[in-house]
């Protein structure tokens, strides 16, 4: 986004950068104009602050020339030199400490999420109702983390009412940076899964981690999953099939392009599969009365919803009907996928492609016997796994229905061989199975 001088983010960005460097006595000249923030050089137009994490030290050179008004470095560069090059101890810190000050001077509400499933679906199901009435915004592509997220904050303007912010994490304390950082004013935790069990060992440790996002959030204005047993003594708003919920689902109905269901007496389409996605989009409706929108408004803001791809994805490619779920994957939402494909009313013969789940710790060949366990006990065509997890948790299964490959190809040219197939692609990120629809053979 391009900002006019005279344009009050840059003014206000400018005063948090010039405020920021005299505290630090450097050599920062008052009357430069920041137009933009950038971190890929590449990116750099006239008047953009470029700020090098890590690698990016290695492309100042290219920053300046594509017209870089102020560059942040945290190494010794020959291009110290120039007036417009500021060296701080750490690139990060100092973007994470510009993005808090410049979150303070923003007249907006956040809104955090973050949970072990769901995270970018529910925040584009909740970005996708509100732009129904508001100028809202939303965290860019994957930029979840202590980088990505302090970014995406920088990219607001003073014309923005609402930032809706995903948050991710890998261990104890960064959900506590992110929020220290985004100041949020509502909160949305979707649920306490196995992901990232590499590091924090068990799901209590799951627990404390995202939780760290509540002391920063009044429970008012906290979105929990109510049927979630590690959130049934925490406050909130709770969203969920009991009937204890504050927010009721029932009434759902399969169709091949979404899906009916009824929340607290009122009725909506989703188009999108899943009953998981229910819950996401129930989020999104909930914060939607929060933030006085009519049903009208609500209900026509869903049916037309836009969400990041490779989320039970439904792409057509030689013939073969392919469900692309397969952006990442936990064991939770490995057998929630399985359970919507099941579901998923198809007149096609139902193929699976399960690919190992990473990140899972010492439990994880018994995670991929129970994702295994799952999928036998729908009633699926076939079902073909990748992977030295799902090999080792196959081999332990001995079950002859599990069909094990060494390469995507030999799983695309065997697809090939089905006659009206329906193909349910579900792995974490690292496994790349949307290979499998792009890949030559």
């Amino acid at each position: 986004m391009k900002i006019k001088k005279g344009d009050v983010k840059v003014k206000v960005f400018t005063e948090v950068l010039i405020n920021y460097f005299q505290k630090l006595n450097s050599k920062l000249i008052d009357n430069r104009f920041i137009t933009d923030v950038q971190m890929d050089s590449k990116k750099v137009t006239k008047g953009s602050l470029f700020i090098a994490i890590n690698n990016g030290n290695n492309y100042v050179s290219e920053a300046l020339k594509n017209g870089a008004e102020l560059v942040i470095c945290d190494r010794e560069i020959e291009e110290l030199k120039y007036s417009n090059v500021i060296k701080v101890e750490n690139s990060i810190q100092t973007l994470q400490e510009l993005a808090k000050l410049y979150r303070k001077k923003l007249n907006l509400k956040v809104i955090a999420i973050t949970g072990s499933e769901g995270k970018t679906t529910t925040k584009d199901l909740i970005h996708g109702i509100l732009k129904k009435k508001y100028r809202v915004k939303k965290t860019l592509g994957n930029h979840n983390n202590h980088i990505g997220l302090p970014y995406t904050i920088l990219q607001l303007s003073s014309e923005d009412e609402i930032a809706v912010l995903e948050m991710g994490m890998s261990d104890l304390g960064e959900i506590d940076l992110l929020s220290k950082i985004a100041q949020p004013d509502y909160a949305v935790i979707t649920n306490i899964g196995d992901s990232h069990l590499e590091f924090l060992k068990n799901r209590d440790n799951v627990f404390k981690a995202k939780t760290e996002l509540l002391k920063y959030v009044d429970a008012k204005r906290t979105l929990l999953y109510g049927d979630d047993p590690y959130f049934k003594t925490v406050e909130g708003i709770k969203v969920g099939f009991d009937k204890n919920n504050n927010y009721i689902i029932n009434e759902t109905k399969d169709l091949y392009e979404g899906m009916i269901f009824t929340l607290n007496e009122e009725k909506y389409f989703l188009p999108l599969n899943g009953l998981y996605n229910v819950i996401n989009a129930s989020f999104g409706i909930a914060l939607g009365k929060m933030f006085n929108m009519s049903y009208t408004e609500i209900k026509e803001a869903l049916e037309c919803i836009e969400i990041t791809g490779m989320r039970f994805e439904k792409i057509i490619k030689d013939g073969v009907l392919y469900i692309n779920d397969a952006y990442n994957a936990s064991p939770v939402s490995m057998k929630m996928a399985l359970q919507a494909f099941s579901s998923l009313p198809l007149n096609k013969q139902k193929v699976v492609v399960l690919a190992d789940a990473l990140e899972l710790g010492e439990k994880e060949i018994e995670y991929h016997i129970e994702v295994l366990s799952e999928a036998l006990k729908h009633n699926f065509y076939r079902i073909f796994i990748y992977g030295e997890r799902m090999k080792k948790a196959s081999e332990i299964l001995k079950n002859e229905a599990i069909e094990s490959f060494d390469s995507k190809n030999e799983i695309k040219n065997a697809i090939q061989q089905i006659e009206n197939v329906g193909v349910l692609l579900k792995g974490s990120r690292g496994m790349k199975l949307e290979e499998i629809i792009i890949s030559k053979e």
